[in-house]
């Protein structure tokens, strides 16, 4: 019942950056944590974006390269087990007896909301503008084999996780990285993986998952009304008070918040792209033809992966942070005792994201042929938001309105559910009793995000969550027998009828 205190913290702390919006000395530190972080920035894009003279960038191959390991390895169990992982999700194996703190739906969700929101919106803008439409066709590959990285890490995440004695669950790459290779004679280089690993999500939880949505949800604010941006520091406020009130509550009212909301949001997305498209049903076949066509021409296909790395870099490897481990932190806390089933149900989240929401993004900006247009061949994520409006306006006068709620939900639903995943690595790496303070900073960051303009600061730690795919792919390879052992005693169970719905 102590929890409720925290929220008067929590306002005490934004007070003063509030009060002191127009401080001189505030603003001056802000430019200089910008300029600290670039020569940083440019050093890790130079080796992530490394491409050894083939155009292919090294952070491609590893995240593309380990899907399609897992794929193949696990016997395209991703797409066999699509009908099942449904089945799941309808609760149809729910035992409410089973260690964990939240439902498979819930667990689904919470990752979703992490996966969903401006790559889908801004980022499939940018891909097909700078790569053309056969960019979409790339960004569905690699969710295909993105579907594979999901199911290894988050079944990894349930076998690796620990339940303290008051049923608090914590779990994630951190915990399968040290535990797991200890158990191959591997014991320094999985806590070297498992610390690097850590400390790459804190940074990333900081910026790519808090400051940017800020950032960006003024940005569309802006464009119904100029007062959002003129009084930033106001809305700061509000993001950040309504962000304490869900994530001081921890995991469960994470869940049960983002269970609310990925659907609504979803539903409000969806069904707004599905209005415009079925507008212009018949352009449909003659656009899917061109998606297809145009990924095997050489320009395109150099663009669509440039388009797909412009999301990844911006909402995490291509859109739906498959390969990077994210989504671990989220299903650890699933209430389940088979580690392959949440896996299975992990892997419907790059369909849903990539294959569902950015294929609809992507219709809209092609049948408005808004993604043609000069204005918005810049790569700027700010550009992209506002193609994606101009798109739906026109199609729809006033659907920007609508895209805006969108994006504010996807924004609010995208940092509670990273402030998840940076508390539980903080956890690890500085134990239970500090993640108050943790919790306290990600707030106050809420609020720096809404009223700076640190691009190195944003791109820095973007590129953490980029970089949260080395560890986590070398070390899920490493695994990968352990892994395969688990999903085939699971499916053998299943298939032969040992395995009984719970109801």
């Amino acid at each position: 019942m102590r929890r409720p205190l925290y929220v008067p913290a929590l306002l005490a702390l934004l007070a003063t950056p509030a009060l002191a919006q127009d401080d001189t000395w505030i603003q001056t530190r802000l430019i200089a944590l910008d300029e600290l972080f670039g020569d940083t920035v440019n050093l890790m894009a130079a080796f992530l974006f490394a491409d050894f003279g083939t155009g292919f960038p090294l952070i491609v191959g590893v995240l593309l390269g380990g899907g399609i390991y897992y794929s193949f390895y696990f016997k395209w169990l991703s797409i066999r087990g699509f009908r099942h992982a449904i089945d799941v999700l309808r609760g149809r194996y729910d035992d409410p007896k089973d260690p964990g703190e939240i439902t498979h739906f819930q667990a689904l969700s919470s990752a979703l909301s992490a996966t969903i929101g401006l790559g889908n919106i801004a980022g499939v803008a940018i891909a097909v503008s700078l790569g053309g439409p056969g960019a979409v066709f790339w960004m569905i590959v690699t969710a295909v084999f993105g579907m594979s990285s999901k199911l290894a890490s988050c079944t990894l995440a349930i076998m690796y996780r620990r339940t303290t004695d008051d049923g608090h669950v914590s779990g994630g790459p951190m915990y399968y990285l040290e535990k797991g290779l200890a158990l191959k004679g591997k014991a320094e280089f999985g806590r070297t993986l498992a610390v690097i690993y850590a400390f790459l999500t804190i940074g990333g939880s900081f910026g790519g998952g808090n400051m940017f949505q800020a950032n960006q949800t003024l940005e569309i604010l802006s464009t119904v009304s100029p007062w959002f941006k003129d009084n930033n520091w106001i809305m700061g406020l509000i993001m950040a008070f309504f962000v304490g009130l869900v994530i001081i509550g921890g995991i469960r009212r994470i869940g049960s918040v983002t269970s609310k909301i990925v659907p609504a949001m979803c539903v409000l997305y969806v069904v707004s792209s599905l209005f415009i498209i079925l507008m212009n049903v018949t352009q449909v076949p003659a656009m899917l033809v061109r998606i297809v066509s145009d990924a095997f021409t050489g320009p395109a296909m150099y663009g669509g992966f440039f388009g797909v790395l412009v999301m990844g870099i911006r909402r995490a490897a291509f859109s739906n942070e498959a390969g990077l481990g994210s989504a671990a932190f989220a299903h650890a806390a699933a209430k389940t005792d088979e580690p392959a089933r949440e896996g299975i149900v992990a892997m419907i989240g790059p369909f849903i994201d990539t294959i569902v929401i950015c294929l609809m993004t992507a219709l809209v900006c092609m049948i408005t042929g808004v993604y043609q247009l000069p204005e918005y061949q810049s790569g700027e994520f700010i550009v992209g938001v506002r193609m994606t409006a101009a798109a739906f306006d026109s199609a729809i006068p006033g659907a920007r309105y609508v895209l805006t709620l969108a994006v504010i939900l996807f924004a609010y639903s995208t940092m509670i559910s990273w402030s998840y995943y940076g508390e539980r690595a903080w956890e690890f790496l500085f134990g239970p009793r500090t993640i108050l303070l943790y919790r306290m900073l990600f707030v106050a960051f809420v609020f720096i995000g809404a009223v700076t303009a640190l691009n190195n600061v944003l791109g820095f730690s973007d590129m953490m969550i980029l970089g949260m795919a080395f560890p986590n792919i070398i070390g899920g390879i490493i695994l990968s027998p352990q892994i395969k052992a688990v999903l085939e005693d699971y499916w053998q169970r299943l298939q032969s009828g040992e395995m009984k719905p719970f109801r």
